[in-house]
This record gives C-alpha cells, sequence and structure tokens, in this order.
C-alpha cells in the first residue's frame, strides 16, 4: 500500500466492483514452513466475505482454516513518464489499483463448495455470452471426483486496504496530461479511471 493519504479511497461499492470484475487475485498466509502465496478466483459474497477455492495439495491449503491472511486484487497498472507533465521537474512512476483484504478463514463443507463453484462460472459465462457451460453438464461422478481435490475457503474481511493511485497529488491539467498519455501507450481502463475517479 502507498502511504500517501490522497491515493485512499472508501468506497465500499467500488471495492466490491474490483474483485468482481478482476475476479482473481492472491492469497497470502504465514506457514510453519514460511510465507506462501496462492492464486485463485475470488468471489465477493456481498456481505463483507470473499471466497475462493484451493487445490487440496496447495501448500496453504491445510493451514488455512482459522487463520488470518491477506488477500490482494491488482487492478490496471501502467507506468507514467516524466515526458507527459508540463512541469519539467517530475521523475517517473506507476499508477495502479490494487485491494488488499485481511481476515479470518474459515473451511466451506461440500455444499458450500459447489455454491461457489457454481457462481465463479456461472459469473465467468456470463461474459462470454452464449449458452453458459454450468457443473450439471459435468457426468456428476466426475464432478465428484474432482470436487475432491479441492477446498473451498471464506474469508470473512476484518479489513480494507485499497490504493487507488491515480496522480492525485497532481494539479487536474497534468492528470489529464498523464491520462492522455496512458491511453495512448496501451492502459486505457487505468486513464478511464483516473477521469472517473481522479478528475
Amino acid at each position: 500500500m502507498h502511504p500517501n493519504p490522497a491515493f485512499r479511497h472508501d468506497d465500499r461499492d467500488l471495492f466490491e466492483a474490483l474483485i468482481a470484475e478482476v475476479g482473481f487475485g492472491m492469497v497470502f498466509a504465514q506457514t510453519p514452513d514460511g510465507p506462501r502465496v496462492a492464486h485463485t478466483p475470488l468471489l465477493s459474497s456481498g456481505d463483507g466475505a470473499v471466497q475462493f477455492h484451493l487445490a487440496a495439495g496447495n501448500a496453504l491449503t491445510g493451514h488455512l482454516d482459522g487463520a488470518t491472511v491477506l488477500a490482494v486484487v491488482n487492478g490496471p497498472d501502467g507506468y507514467v513518464s516524466p515526458r507527459w507533465y508540463e512541469d519539467a521537474a517530475q521523475v517517473p512512476t506507476w499508477n495502479y489499483v490494487a485491494l488488499e483484504v485481511e481476515g479470518r478463514v474459515r473451511r466451506m463443507d461440500r455444499d458450500g463448495l459447489g455454491g461457489l463453484l457454481d457462481a465463479l462460472s456461472a459469473r465467468e459465462e456470463a461474459r462470454l455470452g452464449g449458452e453458459a457451460w454450468t457443473t450439471a453438464k459435468m457426468p456428476q461422478a466426475t464432478l465428484a471426483r474432482m470436487m475432491e481435490a479441492i477446498v473451498g475457503f471464506e474469508l470473512e474481511i476484518l479489513a480494507w486496504r485499497p490504493t487507488l493511485k491515480l496522480s492525485q497529488n497532481k494539479p487536474a491539467a497534468e492528470r489529464a496530461r498523464v491520462a492522455a498519455g496512458l491511453e495512448e501507450s496501451g492502459p486505457s481502463a487505468l486513464a478511464e479511471l483516473m477521469r472517473r475517479l481522479a478528475p
């Protein structure tokens, strides 16, 4: 997290939208073997929790139930060139959107895991259009066997720590130049967020 308070935000709906839009993140925890991270799809429950699943053999799986962990979702990011500023006394930087959530984890039962898998696939299939794939289209014995190989978890969020570094510490005219530079160089989603959230 960047320490500058200008980059803090408190829009919980925006955080939920970021989790839904990105849909993927990292879960960090301390284990007896040292710190570990797992990369996993994330699903917000909408009531202050994030659900995810890991392979049963993942280095974190056996240590998460009851643990306090950190989950991170990265949004758009991009390099900011000093040449985009009118003021020449600038240095390169990086604009980015990131959300850290800290909380306690509980292991889900089999029904909870099934609900998570259905909700995740429904979210992602809706983005594709056409006839959606569902777990009902799988042979149920195969599905049951595959579900034995994964474990579902729910993280009860105790702290939200967002960073939306969108050049808010610069004058409006400079932010507009940076947004234009980002749009021209590729990270157009970041430019759009700058225009919407840091006008």
